[in-house]
């Protein structure tokens, strides 16, 4: 493979002519091949946009000349292009404040830059990567910035309109089975009836709420470190540029991002991305909790509840012909396995925060928006090719109500609790219904049992009449 030399200030290195990176990236790829978990692309974006919100605003500032800011600005915006996506090899597994990842964004644009300005690649000039590039910011300042940035755009433009939407297909689902009454469960035994609708619109609503509790937790992510330099006293940035860097961010992606209160805290500690992983733990618990009422409702479909009918997507078995299996709520259920290791790892990570900086940085950013992207696409899924095609089984719903003993319930305001519970243990004990239970025992005759034991009038409160 042929080279070209470079150099950084250990030294020269050999790096792939056809490279954009220099001498830093060079090393760190070969220091660090630990895993095949590259730095998501996210972050390599949302480094190069902070690159070109640096340029634009040192150039306000008279700190950069127009003509290098352009060209900055110019590769940059390559980057975010995703056509240098192949110029970012390094792993997750780095410096822990993120220095190597941030050194490759910043080679692989004053590469561009002199390519854009008719130079040969690696070269330093006319744009240096730490004298132009990185000009104001310190990795320890330019990372987290880009973690906040990559982590607020994928749950604001992904992660919340894909749980919007699957909250809104299952509400659909609850409008059109409203009036069909089931058996309710509670510890996996009878209990009392409710409707279909009803039991869905519980899933809606423990989404919905998480959701709530998503956009909550993205509104600490809009304070960024920017400004804070090394350590958070902003040495070798202008007195502005903390503020002014924040306010381009916010012009550039249309979320709003400003300057963090406190830039010592945004360097040690990432509680915000701490709390925004933990927003999504929930979310991944709610979506395991519906997964598993659909699996358990729809099974059988002979031999279990078989309440529900679920698309029929592919088949299930390579043994057993004919087999379905629910296989989109499966898939629901693992992502919400992986987020809660997702979460655990950030949870340390972010608790590991020592002195001056935190050096946990690339494995909680890597592990924020892992969990971003499995819930994204497991809500965007699980709506296509799940929730849109739920069906009832209404003869099966309407015959295991009719079998159920806990329609006893309604007999407790004419009967007592004493009475109810014997007819009750007797029709289960005796392989009696209910209604046989309570007329063998001469509590009731049939027309009266069959005025108060209505299914469709247990579904809201109310005692009943005795």
């Amino acid at each position: 493979m042929a080279t070209r030399r470079e150099s950084d200030s250990l030294g020269a290195v050999d790096v792939p002519e056809d490279a954009y990176w220099g001498a830093q990236t060079e090393r760190a790829r070969r220091h660090f091949d630990v895993g095949t978990d590259l730095m998501p692309r996210a972050v390599v974006h949302a480094l190069a946009l902070v690159k070109k919100a640096a340029a634009l605003v040192n150039a306000d500032l008279g700190l950069l000349d127009a003509t290098t800011a352009d060209l900055v600005v110019r590769a940059a915006d390559d980057v975010l292009a995703g056509r240098l996506d192949g110029q970012f090899p390094l792993r997750v597994w780095q410096s822990g404040s993120g220095t190597q990842t941030n050194m490759n964004v910043n080679e692989v644009i004053a590469s561009r830059a002199a390519e854009l300005a008719g130079r040969p690649r690696g070269r330093k000039e006319p744009v240096h990567p730490n004298d132009h590039v990185n000009k104001g910011q310190s990795t320890n300042d330019a990372f987290p910035t880009a973690m906040h940035l990559a982590a607020a755009t994928a749950l604001v433009r992904d992660l919340l309109p894909a749980v919007e939407r699957l909250v809104a297909a299952i509400d659909a689902k609850a409008t059109a089975f409203a009036g069909v009454v089931k058996i309710g469960r509670t510890h996996h035994q009878d209990a009392t009836p409710l409707t279909v609708g009803q039991e869905m619109s519980g899933w809606s609503s423990l989404l919905a709420r998480s959701a709530d509790r998503i956009r909550q937790a993205v509104e600490p992510l809009y304070d960024l470190a920017q400004g804070g330099t090394a350590v958070g006293t902003g040495l070798n940035s202008h007195p502005e540029f903390a503020e002014r860097v924040a306010a381009k961010l916010a012009e550039l992606t249309g979320l709003p991002f400003r300057s963090h209160p406190n830039k010592f805290a945004a360097l040690s500690g990432h509680d915000e991305l701490a709390g925004a992983s933990a927003a999504m733990r929930t979310l991944a618990g709610d979506l395991m909790k519906i997964a598993n009422d659909v699996r358990l409702l729809a099974s059988g479909p002979r031999s279990g509840l078989g309440e529900l009918r679920l698309p029929e997507n592919e088949p299930g078995s390579s043994i057993m012909p004919g087999k379905v299996n629910p296989t989109q709520a499966e898939v629901v259920a693992m992502v919400a396995v992986q987020v809660y290791g997702n979460d655990a790892a950030v949870a340390f990570a972010a608790s590991q925060g020592t002195l001056q900086l935190n050096v946990y940085k690339p494995v909680i950013i890597a592990n924020v928006l892992h969990s971003a992207g499995l819930l994204t696409g497991a809500c965007q899924r699980f709506v296509d090719y799940c929730v849109a095609g739920i069906d009832v089984d209404a003869a099966r719903i309407g015959e295991l109500v009719n079998n159920s003993l806990m329609l006893v319930t309604a007999l407790v305001p004419r009967l007592g609790y004493d009475k109810s519970a014997e007819a009750a243990l007797t029709a289960s004990r005796e392989g009696l219904s209910l209604r046989e239970a309570c007329l063998r025992l001469g509590y009731l005759d049939g027309d009266e049992f069959d005025r108060l034991v209505r299914p469709e009038a247990m579904t809201g409160p109310g005692e009943g009449s005795p």
